[in-house]
């Protein structure tokens, strides 16, 4: 049983305790937080300066001094949320813009990263990491022509990057700035020539300038290194069918069915070669195998409208050849289908209409590779940025 002098000394021990620990919790100053953030105490740094902003709700450089902590701790949407305060009570502390446009950019939210981003480089052009956030936030966004315009000068200051080399070739190739692309992919084939996606990057970059014979050079090598790469014997046997060179293509997409039995463009092309060799129905039924795997491949409807008017079937025809022109409105030959599906339906006028379009229509770079190896290019990674 606790006798009173036994209480009375546990109650003193209590209270020196008590007296011994720093008003930190209750009462804590800027300083408290700085020594804390430096001592890597994070989360006590963190609530010192909630404690501080409390106190202080005006206090714009304490929002701030917050949000580097609450991003140190990889609470972007918290520090986001710091950094947006901050901003509000002072729009012209220094690299404000910067901080928050990072925050935005580890969480994926590009097209705010961007905005962020642009003010800070606004405000201190010289900011190499604010435009190479900036060219990455537009890599995510997509929007592969402004990648280019920051990604570029970034790359050439830190040649011995070679992601950033990547990124910017991926941006080049997306915005089908050709020379450039070339350019990035072969100096990456030089600091890595056994490298088959860089293969298939430049031969990709080959195709869409028009060097169809070097671009299938290049997925030949790729092949030989890497035979099991997907999409190369694909992207191979696409060339050879653009050269027209129909049994090659045949192989190389027999190849890529061997590893993907599913490979809805290598289905598709393959259904295109037999129709051309005068065989409909083997052609019907890789089409419809190829629409089964994937919805929006136009060629598989330009084929399939073709092979149905050839047997009369025009209500089959139609809507095959009327989603053809949906998928691509400027490629003539879909248009130049339905104009003969309207001329033997007896429809002139829309038959006229369509076929004025195919004189109209100039072929665009659609025999390309990009936009058939992959429907878009390597995602970011937010979490590797700094």
């Amino acid at each position: 049983m606790k006798t009173w002098k036994s209480e009375l000394v546990l109650a003193v021990v209590l209270l020196a305790i008590l007296l011994s620990m720093p008003a930190i919790a209750q009462n804590p100053t800027p300083e408290d937080a700085i020594v804390l953030e430096q001592q890597g105490k994070l989360p006590e740094a963190a609530a010192a300066w909630r404690g501080v902003t409390a106190r202080n709700p005006h206090d714009a450089a304490a929002f701030a001094s917050l949000g580097v902590v609450l991003s140190k701790e990889e609470k972007y949407s918290e520090a986001a949320a710091a950094y947006k305060r901050a901003l509000a009570l002072n729009p012209r502390l220094p690299t404000i813009e910067l901080n928050l446009g990072l925050a935005e950019f580890k969480q994926g939210h590009f097209s705010t990263a961007a905005a962020a981003l642009r003010a800070a480089l606004a405000a201190d052009p010289g900011n190499n990491q604010a435009r190479t956030l900036l060219g990455l936030s537009y890599y995510g966004e997509q929007r592969f022509a402004d990648a280019v315009t920051f990604l570029e000068p970034a790359a050439k200051a830190d040649p011995t990057n070679t992601e950033l080399r990547r990124l910017l070739a991926q941006s080049c190739l997306w915005a089908k700035n050709y020379p450039c692309a070339l350019e990035e992919f072969r100096q990456l084939l030089q600091q890595d020539p056994d490298s088959a996606a860089a293969h298939i990057l430049l031969g990709e970059a080959l195709d869409g300038s028009g060097k169809t014979l070097e671009a299938i050079a290049e997925f030949q090598a790729a092949a030989k290194i890497s035979p099991s790469e997907p999409n190369v014997h694909f992207g191979l046997g696409y060339l050879h069918w653009k050269s027209q060179q129909y049994d090659e293509a045949r192989q190389e997409f027999d190849r890529e069915l061997v590893l993907d039995p599913g490979h809805a463009q290598a289905l598709a092309y393959l259904g295109d070669i037999e129709w051309k060799n005068n065989h409909p129905d083997n052609a019907l039924s890789l089409l419809k195998r190829a629409m089964s795997a994937q919805k929006n491949l136009r060629i598989v409807y330009v084929d399939l409208g073709a092979i149905y008017m050839q047997q009369k079937n025009y209500k089959e025809a139609q809507p095959a050849l009327l989603r053809a022109v949906a998928l691509d409105p400027t490629l003539p030959d879909a248009h130049y289908q339905l104009g003969r599906l309207y001329q033997a339906l007896g429809k002139p006028t829309e038959a006229e209409k369509e076929l004025h379009k195919v004189q109209d229509l100039h072929k665009k770079a659609e025999d390309s590779l990009v936009g058939k190896m992959s429907s878009s290019p390597p995602a970011l990674n937010p979490s590797e940025a700094r």
